[in-house]
């Protein structure tokens, strides 16, 4: 049985003049024309040389319905009309400024405060209060407002109470002055670099802190080490054990980068006053060290201050500010282990991660880099 054939369309034929063509031709291959314009020209071309509505539409690529529309507009106002979208005055918004206002004004509260127990708002759970409560809140409009018209109201201000970002409140009133006095201490000793003295300054500076909690992580299966036959990468079983924690004291020397570090299970005044005698007992006599650290209370606790009587003049305290402690160029030091020598360290036992961390010291002390601040304007806002 023969296939049906295409029903023969029972409006008028298109009759096209030579400049008609000729226009229309040129917008269907105009690249930088609209595409509906581009897809309106082919629909009026092909109509006009006896294509039937099925085949034009499924080489044009869209739907009987749109075909259609074309050709009528076409056959009643002239071809160039039939390209162009017909004027139509908008409709009246469904969702009233007031609604969208009463949405942002929700979305910067809190879900605790308006009695759920959520502490941020999720896009879902946003959604469904504006539908639960736009009629009581005289906003009959949203009652059946998806997840999507509630991130549309959003993004027009834009509000994105489902995220969640951390700043740190400057809570030092002197803050900017005990910034300043950091700076021109580096800045003092990156002009004594640059004139160039090897011998040991009057002043030895040294940036001091500690990184706490560094894990002693055990495998409990050995790891597979890349074969170029079986895998390209070292292999290692997810599951581990935990060995205890151990806390890195390190004085990072400004001047020629030299590190002076220890290992110790605790960070108390006891283990900070063990490590100012090292200093003491590293630098000439003659040298008073000037020391950048934290307020951490082990810096300035009786027991410290009782060794530092006992070693007067010996030692400077530059303090950075409450909540600062990223102006000490120590951390950069931290980093740089963070992703060499502690980077997926594994160890058998606690000892084997102090001993391994000391070993990284050496390997940094055998090749020193001198750690610089480069940006001495800092602006009020940190």
């Amino acid at each position: 049985m023969e296939g049906a054939m295409a029903r023969t369309s029972r409006r008028s034929k298109l009759a096209l003049s030579d400049e008609q063509r000729d226009m229309l031709m040129k917008v269907s291959h105009a690249r930088s024309a609209p595409l509906r314009e581009v897809q309106r020209a082919t629909i009026l071309l092909k109509y006009a040389d006896g294509y039937d509505i099925l085949a034009i539409a499924q080489q044009v690529n869209t739907m009987r319905s749109t075909v259609y529309k074309c050709i009528d507009k076409a056959l009643s106002m002239g071809p160039e009309a039939g390209l162009k979208d017909t004027f139509h005055r908008a409709r009246n918004p469904v969702i009233t400024e007031e609604a969208k206002n009463w949405v942002v004004s929700v979305a910067c509260t809190k879900p605790k405060d308006i009695g759920y127990a959520s502490e941020i708002w999720s896009r879902k759970s946003l959604a469904q209060h504006v539908r639960k409560h736009a009629l009581q809140s005289g906003h009959p409009c949203l009652q059946r407002a998806s997840k999507a018209t509630v991130q549309r109201i959003l993004s027009e201000h834009p509000i994105r109470p489902h995220k969640i970002a951390y700043y740190c409140e400057r809570r030092d009133p002197d803050f900017e002055q005990k910034m300043q006095q950091v700076l021109m201490v580096y800045k003092e000793v990156s002009l004594y670099q640059a004139n160039g003295v090897d011998s040991c300054p009057p002043v030895v500076t040294v940036s001091v802190d500690e990184k706490p909690g560094v894990q002693a992580l055990s495998n409990l299966a050995d790891d597979i080490l890349p074969d170029p036959e079986k895998n390209s990468r070292l292999l290692r079983d997810h599951q581990y054990k935990r060995l205890g924690t151990a806390s890195i004291l390190a004085a990072l020397d400004l001047h020629n980068g030299h590190v002076t570090a220890q290992v110790h299970d605790r960070h108390r005044s006891t283990e900070f006053i063990s490590l100012l005698q090292e200093l003491d007992s590293h630098y000439p006599q003659e040298c008073q060290i000037r020391v950048v650290l934290d307020n951490h209370s082990s810096h300035i606790s009786k027991e410290t201050r009782a060794y530092l009587a006992t070693r007067p003049n010996r030692f400077v305290y530059v303090h950075t500010p409450t909540y600062g402690s990223w102006l000490n160029l120590v951390e950069t030091l931290f980093g740089k282990m963070a992703r060499t020598f502690l980077k997926h360290i594994r160890v058998n036992s606690l000892q084997e991660l102090k001993d391994r961390i000391m070993l990284g010291v050496k390997e940094i002390n055998s090749a020193p880099v001198i750690h610089r601040w480069k940006k001495f304007d800092v602006v009020a806002k940190y």
